[in-house]
């Protein structure tokens, strides 16, 4: 017998579930083990929500084919927080005090992370969150763990690849302009963009967070262009990011090395819409399909899940959430496994021991949940030729220049490419 995953849809507040069993194989005595949790299915984060989802189906129809998790089958149960976190106490607090669920997780980014928190710490659950920023330095709770590479200095450490980068220029840049969206993530990255700034000795000279409400960018591209600067650092989600980037393209702004913290060209439909536009962008990621990051697993996840993405209304590359959202459950898995039980204290306590072997590498978890060793990835679109989706999935497009070990080319300075 096997057991297969079954999406019911993505209604709002509509669970699916993620067993089906087949002939062949008894279902154990104490039923399934049941993982709860919201997604956003619907709303400006759904770009994320629906590819995670499908990467998380992913995990449960193999461990299901493989006899289950403490020999029992997996069950997926899930609601539409649409895109709204305000939504997200009513749908653990249903998920744990009605469906009486086994295990949760979290949905994608802090936005949805936060406010799960209080609820999962107050039932005292194990919890391992997707892509938050720094969400448990408030908590303090020591049975989490986040799958997001930022690591637990997010303030400090995420734009130093990019200065990192910009230091191998030769003459070395002077001077920077810094501009972001007036959000949790985005000011954290703006922060680490100003220390880093000042660590390597380069001037600030445009520095502005512009609210979320905000729809014209040329204001902003226009006064860059004024300050003259070297380099430029955006932090923006992307929505924004498309805005930025329209407003750089039509304005003609120049710098010797432009991208930063920027949410978005990760996303395929933004890559689809700019295409070539993109050469030269030196951008903030977590995964790209460089020899340096072909880790055992990875082609072989990437390859299902495209073939399953329109299907499941997900975006068809899968080059950002999904290979992290299967090693969030990969790395739930193993906690429990070593656990040997569903007993919260020891799953948690799990989370905090030995290293975890993922499809995106080795994980390990320092005491706040957070990566022990940061892995920021700075990568620079390369060779874009107009906009057919497939190059992207090929070497040579997305080239990581940061971390060094899994550096895999060189910076091509100026943007836009020449």
């Amino acid at each position: 017998m096997n057991a297969r995953m079954t999406r019911r849809g993505f209604g709002i507040l509509a669970s699916a579930t993620a067993v089906s069993a087949m002939a062949g194989r008894a279902v154990a005595q104490d039923g399934p083990i049941r993982i709860g949790f919201s997604m956003s299915l619907s709303g400006g984060l759904a770009g994320n929500g629906r590819p995670s989802l499908l990467a998380q189906q992913i995990w449960a129809e193999d461990i299901n084919d493989r006899g289950g998790l403490l020999g029992r089958p997996v069950e997926l149960v899930f609601y539409d927080d649409q895109s709204n976190g305000a939504n997200v106490p009513g749908i653990y607090t249903k998920l744990l005090d009605v469906d009486r669920v086994d295990l949760v997780i979290s949905a994608y980014g802090t936005a949805l992370i936060a406010p799960a928190m209080p609820v999962v710490m107050q039932r005292g659950m194990a919890f391992v969150t997707l892509l938050g920023s720094g969400t448990n330095e408030m908590f303090k709770y020591d049975r989490t763990a986040n799958i997001s590479p930022v690591g637990g200095r997010m303030n400090e450490d995420f734009a130093k690849g990019f200065f990192e980068i910009a230091q191998g220029m030769d003459p070395k840049p002077a001077t920077v302009a810094i501009a972001g969206l007036d959000s949790d993530f985005s000011l954290r990255a703006m922060e680490s963009a100003r220390k880093q700034a000042e660590l390597h000795g380069v001037q600030v000279v445009y520095d502005r967070a512009y609210p979320p409400s905000t729809v014209d960018f040329s204001p902003i591209v226009r006064a860059i262009q004024s300050a003259a600067p070297d380099l430029v650092f955006f932090a923006s989600y992307p929505p924004d990011s498309v805005g930025l980037l329209k407003a750089v393209g039509e304005l003609g702004l120049t710098a010797k090395m432009l991208g930063g913290g920027m949410i978005g060209p990760q996303v395929t439909a933004i890559k689809a819409q700019f295409g070539s536009q993109l050469n030269n962008l030196v951008c903030w990621d977590i995964y790209a399909p460089e020899p340096t990051m072909d880790f055992p697993g990875t082609a072989e996840f990437l390859e299902r899940y495209r073939a399953k993405a329109e299907a499941a209304g997900a975006e068809t590359l899968g080059l950002y959430a999904p290979p992290l959202a299967y090693a969030q459950m990969q790395v739930l898995e193993q906690a429990v496994t070593r656990a040997g039980s569903l007993d919260q204290v020891a799953i948690g306590a799990a989370l905090h021991g030995d290293p975890f072997n993922t499809i995106i590498g080795e994980l390990q978890f320092d005491e706040t949940g957070e990566w022990a060793e940061e892995r920021n990835l700075y990568v620079q679109y390369q060779d874009i030729d107009g906009t057919d989706l497939e190059q992207f999935k090929q070497p040579g497009r997305q080239v990581i220049l940061y971390p060094p070990q899994y550096k895999s080319g060189e910076l091509r300075p100026g943007f836009p490419a020449n």
